[in-house]
């Protein structure tokens, strides 16, 4: 049995293990009669003692049960709590007047307004642009994209995966068109971050990286303010909103899969940020080296092993893949219905969009690509200008090496512990889609598809062993804010140039 694996706590004088993460808690605490017993100290991530008034709190002070639980909450996710606070006040600053407005891309407010109004489709009398929609015909029993005049039957939808308008939809109930994806973008930005961290406090306390709480919480607001997460949070829109979310959500799926310990859980979560973001979906190969190599024991020896101790691993993979089905399968039937197809998330159907010269001749995905997205991940690099002096960015994309500097110690890690190899297999098998990729992410301010990805890269410097006390990697650290900071102050993306800011 692995060891990761949760036990209810029998009394006894030894602290309980770490509580389990603000998602899972709520499937769980459902089923309680009471809330838990308080934790140790120990267990709160903090470091701090807790109060001993916090340990004799009685229901009937201070607010009964429900008080006495979110008093409990609060002490053991007091640092989440508080990363939450900063990063929510800092990105809300940042975002400026976008703040208080929904942006021009606002497509996932208007998916969640149709489902609301009990159609599959949009309605075209409402689209407030022609932007990156699909627009569907069909000409003889067969779907295709719209072409030339528009046609009273032609279907319009949203050409992204649809589940950030799940996330949505309860908002949208309330507000309709008008609810403000930049500021709920603003919001999921800075959850994204205290869940960051909540992940590696976890692998802290599960002896998958040597970090302290300190150290911990650097990355955590490295994540949000030196990485291409920084301007992505500030701007709503439908391109930056679904990486940020997919962020979030990868967070909580590499929590549950990590030695494949909630199986049911990290293929939830899995499903979720595969229909927020595609290629996340490769990222579910991190489960399943989890699933097969658990221990810390080599993993040829432990593939061996398989052969006469598979049933485990199988029933994990079972689990795991019954968590992300009833996601999937509706996803698929959606994407039938509208598409023909169960896996066309719709951009084979823009329409009058400049990518469909490229989609038509080569297809969404071809070898074709591969260097104008390395160019434009890796090689491509500020425009300075001495007379008159200017610092300017290419649309197209800035290299990697300048948005996370950080990747230079990626190279040569001090440690490689057991999650090595597993990050970077999956570090890899993601990045793969975007690199050939149609689009290289124009319009942008470096390479934006990175971001499905950098959760993985700072995972990887957290096992690494580079200190954050290193003098080097606090000049990469500080490299990389600044560029960031240049990144969200200086980007003009689709809203502003339709609002001429």
């Amino acid at each position: 049995m692995s060891r990761s694996k949760s036990k209810r706590p029998k009394p006894s004088s030894a602290p309980p293990r770490e509580p389990a993460s603000p998602a899972s808690e709520v499937a769980s605490e459902s089923r309680m009669a009471s809330p838990p017993a308080p934790e140790s100290p120990s267990d709160t991530g903090t470091g701090a003692p807790a109060e001993s008034g916090e340990r004799a709190v009685h229901p009937e002070a201070g607010g009964g049960v429900v008080g006495t639980a979110l008093r409990m909450w609060l002490a053991a996710y007091r640092v989440e709590v508080v990363l939450f606070l900063v990063s929510f006040a800092v990105l809300a600053s940042f975002s400026s007047q976008r703040f208080l407005r929904q942006s021009e891309a606002p497509h996932f407010v208007y998916q969640a307004k149709a489902w609301l109004e009990g159609r599959l489709d949009l309605d075209p009398e409402v689209l407030p642009n022609l932007e990156d929609w699909a627009c569907v015909r069909e000409v003889a029993g067969k779907k295709v994209r719209c072409e030339g005049r528009l046609q009273p039957g032609d279907r319009w939808y949203v050409s992204f995966p649809s589940f950030p308008a799940v996330v949505m939809l309860p908002f949208v109930a309330l507000h309709g068109y008008q609810f403000n994806d930049t500021s709920f973008g603003v919001i999921v930005g800075a959850l994204a971050v205290a869940l960051f961290f909540s992940l590696l406090r976890f692998l802290a306390k599960d002896g998958e990286t040597e970090r302290d709480r300190t150290e911990n919480v650097g990355l955590a607001l490295i994540l949000a303010f030196g990485t291409l997460f920084f301007y992505a949070a500030i701007r709503g829109e439908v391109w930056f909103s679904a990486e940020v979310m997919g962020v979030a959500f990868t967070c909580l799926y590499v929590r549950n899969a990590v030695r494949a310990h909630r199986p049911v859980l990290a293929g939830l979560f899995f499903s979720m940020a595969t229909l927020t973001r595609t290629p996340l979906l490769f990222a579910g190969l991190f489960f399943v080296l989890e699933a097969l190599c658990p221990g810390p024991e080599r993993r040829l020896a432990q593939l061996r092993e398989l052969g006469s101790h598979w049933k485990p691993a199988l029933r994990k993979l079972g689990l795991f893949a019954l968590g992300a089905a009833p996601l999937a399968l509706l996803a698929a039937a959606y994407n039938l219905y509208r598409f023909g197809s169960p896996g066309e998330f719709g951009h084979a159907f823009l329409y009058n969009n400049r990518v469909n010269v490229d989609i038509d001749r080569w297809g969404l995905f071809n070898l074709v690509y591969l260097p104008r997205n390395l160019r434009a991940a890796f090689l491509e690099l500020p425009d300075i200008s001495l007379n008159p002096l200017r610092l300017a960015y290419d649309p197209h994309g800035l290299s990697l090496l300048l948005t996370l500097p950080l990747l230079v110690f990626l190279v040569v890690p001090k440690l490689r512990p057991r999650l090595h190899w597993p990050l970077w297999l999956t570090l890899a098998v993601t990045a793969l889609p975007g690199l050939f990729y149609q689009n290289d992410g124009y319009m942008q301010f470096g390479f934006r598809f990175s971001i499905d990805y950098t959760p993985y890269l700072l995972l990887l410097f957290a096992i690494g062993g580079w200190s954050l006390r290193n003098r080097a990697v606090q000049v990469a650290v500080v490299l990389g804010v600044l560029v960031n900071f240049w990144g969200a102050v200086a980007f003009r993306g689709y809203t502003e140039l339709v609002r001429n800011w």
